[in-house]
């Protein structure tokens, strides 16, 4: 089977050069001229595809080479793409910055190649005219394989600006595909982990979402952007699936949302429903009691650290997930999830399922990691190997329990996270396509306990 889905990868030369808005940007305007466009992110980003979800109607998915695995870019990227008219992806870093120490793996370029699709560089030419050739033939050059079909530039001052950059580009053989002036950013506010995710911020994101489109609208050509999107090769490849699991009993398994929590990849409920569970979202800053009938509870990453205080007030809930935890049923918990199971969280009383406490710290600790289970879980067997991503201000002291989650073997060789009871509570954020048999073990263990 192949798909020649029209779609674009929109990059930069690096971080801050504004890819985020014109990635946006473009999705917005062409979900506004009535096209199904579907929203894509390079790496395991969780608060891009909010906006990108805002600007398209679409959920925001992400394609991670190094989390999932290279094999399973297109299929993922195709899962997402099932039924629509354009897809865009947003790259992460610079074009051809990936995984320390792993060459092309995981970077935006290895991305595109995966994906056989056109790149669009966004280019900060603020402080530049004539070099910009220079950097963008620098880019065009460097690899080959990597198809550099536009650029559009960010911050030009002036018409005469514009001119000599366009001038400088004309002999590069790389097309000026838009050029956005220098105006006042677009109000997307930032703090410790980047920008504020879209749910703590809604009406405020749709303006914002809207300014972006806007700004794309006035300053890109987007007819040239839709041939160059339509463009790209067939994939010879097959959309990506959530296995169904065996026949039994749904399973209620409570996933909690809402402000505090919204780092969560799609899959992850698909993969949970097709094993047979019926998944119910709950809000740990406002709802009381878990959802009825709750077998097995999920607790992703977010932001427990801006709203311990609420988290704190809501007694009631947090005795609840103490005794859901201390009955034996499943409870898996990442990064955020792992704070709200401890004792207390900046002083302030959290779960207290685990006998840790967790507080904000200087340090930001960030990057790909490598594990294996150290011993059974109800997500893992003794000896699964995953990867994963830490992306954190937090400190959880000990950092392991007696029967730590995973032994993760890359960069430093550490035990980490927590498994008692049916409890698996960890650091690390995992993409569970990558290991489908983590979904459907925790639902049979949902199933059984």
């Amino acid at each position: 089977m192949t798909s020649s889905v029209p779609r674009l990868v929109v990059a930069a030369p690096s971080s801050g050069s504004g890819k985020t808005t014109v990635a946006t940007g473009l999705m917005a305007a062409f979900a506004a001229r009535g096209l199904a466009v579907s929203p894509h992110k390079v790496g395991p980003d969780y608060i891009d595809p909010g906006y990108h979800a805002l600007a398209t109607g679409r959920t925001g998915r992400n394609l991670d080479a190094y989390l999932c695995g290279p094999e399973l870019v297109a299929p993922l990227f195709l899962h997402g793409a099932r039924g629509c008219d354009l897809a865009v992806v947003e790259g992460v870093m610079g074009l051809y910055d990936g995984a320390a120490g792993q060459g092309e793996l995981a970077s935006t370029a290895h991305v595109a190649k995966l994906l056989r699709a056109p790149v669009v560089l966004v280019v900060d030419a603020s402080s530049q005219s004539r070099s910009v050739a220079a950097l963008v033939h620098g880019f065009a050059s460097w690899d080959p394989e990597v198809r550099l079909g536009g650029v559009i530039l960010n911050k030009v001052g002036s018409d005469r600006h514009e001119e000599l950059l366009r001038e400088a580009l004309d002999s590069s053989g790389v097309p000026v595909l838009g050029v956005l002036r220098r105006v006042p950013q677009v109000d997307t506010p930032s703090r410790h982990l980047g920008l504020v995710p879209v749910a703590e911020r809604r009406a405020d994101a749709v303006d914002a979402v809207a300014a972006m489109a806007a700004q794309v609208e006035r300053g890109c050509d987007l007819e040239a952007l839709s041939r160059l999107a339509g463009s790209a090769g067939p994939l010879p490849d097959v959309p990506w699936e959530a296995p169904v699991g065996a026949a039994g009993r749904r399973a209620v398994v409570a996933v909690a949302g809402g402000p505090a929590f919204t780092f969560s990849y799609a899959e992850h409920t698909e993969l949970l429903t097709a094993a047979g569970a019926e998944v119910v979202v709950f809000d740990p800053l406002r709802d009381e009691r878990l959802p009825e009938g709750t077998a097995g509870l999920v607790i992703g990453g977010g932001f427990p650290e801006v709203y311990a205080a609420e988290l704190s007030a809501n007694e009631p809930l947090r005795r609840a997930v103490a005794e859901l935890a201390l009955s034996g049923a499943p409870v898996a918990a990442e990064c955020a999830g792992l704070l709200y199971l401890c004792r207390e969280l900046d002083g302030r009383p959290m779960c207290g399922v685990l006998d840790a406490t967790a507080r904000m710290s200087e340090r930001l600790t960030l990057g790909y990691r490598d594990a294996v289970a150290v011993g059974d879980s109800a997500l893992a067997a003794a000896g699964t190997r995953m990867r994963g991503h830490e992306f954190h201000r937090t400190v959880v002291e000990p950092g392991a329990g007696a029967a730590p989650a995973w032994g993760v073997t890359a960069p430093v060789r550490r035990v980490e996270g927590f498994v008692q009871q049916g409890v698996h509570a960890s650091y690390l954020h995992t993409h569970w396509a990558a290991r489908p048999g983590v979904a459907r073990r925790f639902v049979e263990r949902c199933r059984t306990s």
